[in-house]
This record gives structure tokens, C-alpha cells and sequence, in this order.
């Protein structure tokens, strides 16, 4: 009967992925072509970013882009400690969650009937889109149009939230699992229409090392030996080889602008994930607290670099 179960489970789900395998590319090309239009307004009780007093110019904007579990404006696979657990770190920060990274139009899946009626019955259909949206972003024939419509996102909430273009403040991409894919893929969209200064944070990144990250100053990969889900998109993109000598990634680790801080034991998901608040390190720390500590160090030592050479 074990023998069974992969073959039960691939007949199981294999409708659904055949499904998303066809639809996946439909939003993006709904908003290609001008049928749809992005929708940035935000519900009334959502700020477009926490933290910083927005009198006064923080030290950085961070947008935070979290894994395949997003699905809304507010909610994030650890209900939001992270980022609440950044901005209570770092009250300098001005830090935005909202954005929709599997949305090429900015829209929450929950909300839309249908996908709402398959939230209630085949929940599994919503974690299969969000994956199938972060391979499309991954898919060269499609990554030029994903970037550009995320990369857009994020500028005009960065806007909406008191960014102004060519100030000079930083931003600072965060991106959770598949959420590395759209940080890095939003990098030049970014620096076309805001000209900041660009770091980017990977947490457990899944990522296809195929976008230029000629205009991002640093990549921070926060990593762990137990990761299995970030190892598999070192092996199963070809530009994450070392092969490939001329692939953007490879050119960001000749570069010397890729820094690799290591987070063993955490895994990518589950009781000893990255953003645990129960799972205890040696020193007593949970490691939501060392990740938190961790990107808070990494923004503010890249903020006083930046200050000194500036």
C-alpha cells in the first residue's frame, strides 16, 4: 500500500496541476494586453506601510514578499510575526506587507468567488496556484512581463506609502521561499522607476538565479543545511549552477555582492522553520528572534555603510 501512495497522490492532485498549468499564465496576460489594470488602493483599515513615522523620512523601506501561502493583504505564513517582529525591532524602518507577489494585478485571491468557493472545498487549489505563479515568473518566455508587473506593484506601493523617487532612502527587498523569486525578478523594475539604493534579503529564497541584479548593491541569502526546499532550486534551475559562469547569479557571487549568513538548524517550513517562535537555539533565542535579529543587523549595517560612503 506505501508503494501506492505517490501514484494515489499524483492522481489525486495531477487535475489540479493540469488546470493551473494552463490558467497560470492568464492573469498575466490579462494585464499584458490592457484588459485589466492593477489595483493599488488598499482597504481603508490597511496602512500602506507600519513602522516609521510617516512624517519623517526612515532610515530604509523594507517590503516584505512572503512565500506561496500568501493569499490576502494581511496574511502571511506566520500570521505576521516576522514583520511585526521587524518593525518592534527596528522602529527606523518603514516595512510594507501587502504586496501581492502571485498576483501580476495586485489581487488578493481571497475575494474572488471562485476562488473562494475553492478555498471552502479544495483548499490545496490555492497552494497550487501560487506555486504554478512563481514557476511562470521563473519561465523565460514569460519573466520580462512577471517582473515588470511586480516590480510595478511594488513601486506604486512604495509610493502610496511616502516613498519619493530619487530621495536616496533605501529599499530593501525581503522575500520568503518563492517570494526571493519576485524580490530579485523586481530589482531592475524598481530601480527604472524609483532610482533607490537596492538590498535584497532571501530567506530560504527559491529562486531561478536567471534576473539581473546588476542595480541591487547586495544580496543577503539567509540559508540553512536543512533547507531541502531552497537546495532543490539549486539544483533544478540551470543559472543556480556553477556551470554557468555568466549567469546573473553566478555574476552577483563573482561580484562578491552575494553574503550568506547561515541559519542552522532551521528548516523551511514546520516546527523549526525560520520564523518559529518556539523552536530554542542553544543561547535561549527562538528562531523567529535570530531571523528578526539577523535582518535587522543586516539592514542597519548596510544603512551605515551606506551613510559613510555617501
Amino acid at each position: 500500500m506505501t508503494e501506492l501512495l505517490p501514484l494515489l497522490l499524483v492522481l489525486a492532485i495531477g487535475p489540479f496541476l493540469l488546470a493551473e498549468g494552463l490558467l497560470a499564465r492568464y492573469e498575466l496576460m490579462v494585464w499584458t494586453v490592457g484588459w485589466r489594470t492593477q489595483v493599488p488602493v488598499l482597504p481603508a483599515n490597511l496602512p500602506y506601510a507600519r513602522g516609521a513615522d510617516p512624517d519623517r523620512p526612515p532610515d530604509a523601506y523594507l517590503v516584505y514578499l512572503d512565500g506561496i501561502g500568501k493569499r490576502r493583504f494581511t496574511d502571511t505564513r506566520d500570521g505576521g510575526q516576522l514583520v511585526q517582529a521587524v518593525i518592534a525591532g527596528a522602529p527606523e524602518l518603514r516595512v510594507l506587507g501587502q504586496v501581492q507577489p502571485y498576483s501580476p494585478l495586485a489581487d488578493p485571491l481571497v475575494g474572488r468567488p471562485v476562488w473562494d468557493w475553492l478555498r471552502r472545498h479544495i483548499g490545496i487549489t490555492l497552494f497550487l496556484h501560487n506555486v504554478m505563479q512563481t514557476f511562470v515568473a521563473a519561465d523565460r518566455r514569460y519573466r520580462p512581463l512577471y517582473n515588470h508587473a511586480v516590480g510595478g506593484q511594488i513601486a506604486e506601493q512604495l509610493r502610496l506609502a511616502g516613498y519619493a523617487p530619487g530621495s536616496g532612502i533605501p529599499v530593501v527587498l525581503l522575500g520568503y521561499s518563492g517570494g526571493a523569486q519576485m524580490a530579485l525578478g523586481a530589482v531592475e523594475e524598481l530601480w527604472t522607476q524609483l532610482r533607490a539604493p537596492l538590498w535584497a534579503i532571501t530567506l530560504g529564497g527559491f529562486h531561478d538565479g536567471a534576473n539581473d541584479l546588476t542595480h541591487a548593491a547586495t544580496v543577503h541569502r539567509l540559508t540553512s543545511g536543512n533547507d531541502w526546499i531552497e537546495q532543490v532550486s539549486t539544483w533544478l534551475f540551470p543559472e543556480r549552477w556553477r556551470l554557468l559562469r555568466r549567469s546573473p547569479w553566478n555574476r552577483a557571487l563573482a561580484a562578491g555582492k552575494v553574503r550568506v549568513h547561515r541559519l542552522e538548524p532551521a528548516t523551511h517550513v514546520g516546527p523549526l522553520s525560520y520564523i518559529s517562535p518556539t523552536a530554542r537555539l542553544d543561547d535561549g533565542r527562538s528562531h523567529l528572534d535570530r531571523t528578526t535579529e539577523t535582518v535587522v543587523g543586516i539592514i542597519r549595517e548596510e544603512c551605515r555603510a551606506g551613510r559613510a560612503g555617501s
